[in-house]
């Protein structure tokens, strides 16, 4: 796929085009922000999650397998 001859294709019909709804609705698209997960969880979840981060890096934790041995 060639992007530069993909991007000439959607600018021309653009560009061709009087319908306001469809220019609007290309301009909210390219514009839109991009979101982030984290921005969704609480305080609670992030520290929850931060609090399993350190008890990786303290070793605090039990491989996959292990796990799994108990429950099979």
């Amino acid at each position: 796929m060639d992007i530069q001859l993909e991007k000439r294709e959607v600018m021309n019909i653009l560009e061709s085009t009087d319908d306001i709804s469809i220019i609007l609705a290309v301009k909210k698209l390219l514009t839109k922000k991009k979101k982030d997960w984290w921005d969704d969880l609480t305080d609670a979840q992030k520290e929850e999650i931060e609090e399993g981060e350190r008890q990786i890096e303290r070793g605090e934790f039990i491989e996959y397998e292990e796990m799994m041995k108990k429950f099979r």
